[in-house]
């Protein structure tokens, strides 16, 4: 299976050089679409099916073609890569800049190309210091060979990048509310319409996109649209990080094509459950989605014979969202009434644990049996917070 966002990572995980991404055909992409004209890139990753890949999974060719283009359209144009991760259990977009930043930073001048943008910016969380060393120094790297900066490559194009350091908030992983607070405000949603894509930063027209997202896009315009679908199991194209944290064998991060089900990242990818543990429930992408729990009930699945492992018998339970900002959550099950809910049952010998993961410094989801702390995952260290965080 071919893996484009990660086959340049490194064993050692140190981040990938430029002559390292050029020998491998990096910039290639970029080469491609300054031959190529704006709208014909936007058609292209329309033609892709790539979604966004920063929750909402909204189509992001059509996203780009809400941008005005043509003489008559205001300019400075922005380009935002939101890059602030901080839904709990999240450590993809870390991986892909501190392990192959030239691929974020090619993407973005595609993708700026596409929109008519003059000047992106990296929106990145605060306490990702080993990304913003490596992405300074890729930045650095790009304009020294002019793949950034004035007229790049020789062509009329002309694209820049600056690095943003967040302040620290979840609300800015809303986009308006990230705009916001690029632009020194309080990080509150705007709101819409208008839409970022007419009226965005500073009133001008700004596209906000995932890490991930601005990733792929190079490789769509190298390969083609149909290579790209045809990495997908699904009629959404490309492939997928996924990530698992908790109480499974080999904890760690994927590239697998989209939809890949949740038992097979669980129980090929992760390894299963620790030996002596047995399923009891997940959080399937943060703290804005609901837990998934092991249910031993009813369940119409095993009835009909083709689910036979207890554990794909679900039942959910909705996360409030005051409950974002406190470190362990009780679920207890109410057995007379066979619901599950905060408050009620588990005895307090099984929790959802939010705490930081030491390897990879990210707020992770994972559940905790009697008062044994987990370590999530594998090559632990400490993580320095930044003061006043």
């Amino acid at each position: 299976m071919e893996k484009p966002l990660s086959g340049n990572f490194r064993p050692d995980k140190e981040s990938v050089s430029l002559a390292e991404y050029e020998r491998t055909g990096g910039y290639r992409g970029l080469r491609k679409a300054l031959a190529m004209g704006p709208a014909e890139v936007t058609e292209l990753v329309k033609k892709s099916n790539l979604r966004g890949r920063g929750g909402a999974g909204f189509p992001t060719g059509v996203k780009w073609s809400f941008v005005p283009m043509g003489k008559e359209a205001p300019h400075p144009k922005y380009l935002v890569a939101n890059a602030d991760e901080m839904e709990p259990g999240t450590f993809k977009d870390r991986a892909l800049m501190e392990r192959d930043p030239h691929q974020l930073i090619e993407g973005m001048i595609v993708t700026a190309y596409a929109i008519e943008a003059d000047i992106g910016y990296i929106f990145l969380r605060g306490e990702y210091e080993c990304s913003h060393d490596r992405l300074s120094r890729a930045i650095a790297e790009a304009k020294a060979s002019n793949y950034l900066g004035r007229n790049i490559l020789g062509s009329s194009h002309s694209f820049e990048i600056h690095l943003h350091v967040s302040a620290g908030r979840y609300m800015c992983g809303e986009e308006t509310a990230l705009l916001n607070a690029l632009e020194g405000k309080r990080a509150h949603p705007r709101t819409k319409p208008p839409f970022p894509q007419v009226s965005g930063l500073w009133g001008k027209p700004t596209i906000v996109q995932n890490v991930e997202t601005l990733c792929n896009i190079h490789h769509i315009v190298n390969h083609g649209s149909d290579w790209f679908r045809a990495l997908s199991r699904t009629e959404d194209g490309g492939t997928k990080l996924f990530g698992v944290s908790g109480k499974v064998k080999r904890p760690g991060l994927w590239e697998l094509p989209m939809g890949t089900p949740m038992r097979e990242i669980l129980e090929e990818h992760a390894g299963g459950m620790r030996d002596g543990l047995r399923f009891r429930g997940l959080l399937p992408g943060g703290a804005s989605t609901d837990f998934r729990l092991w249910t031993s009930g009813t369940c119409k699945r095993r009835e009909a014979g083709w689910a036979r492992e207890p554990w794909l018998c679900w039942t959910t339970v909705p996360v409030p969202s005051g409950w974002f900002g406190i470190s362990s959550i009780s679920l207890r099950r109410n057995r007379a009434a066979g619901a599950h809910r905060a408050g009620a049952g588990w005895r307090g010998r099984r929790r959802f644990c939010s705490q930081w993961s030491k390897a990879e410094g990210a707020l992770a989801i994972s559940i905790r049996s009697r008062s044994k702390r987990n370590s999530l995952l594998p090559e632990t260290r400490s993580v320095p917070s930044r003061p006043g965080q």
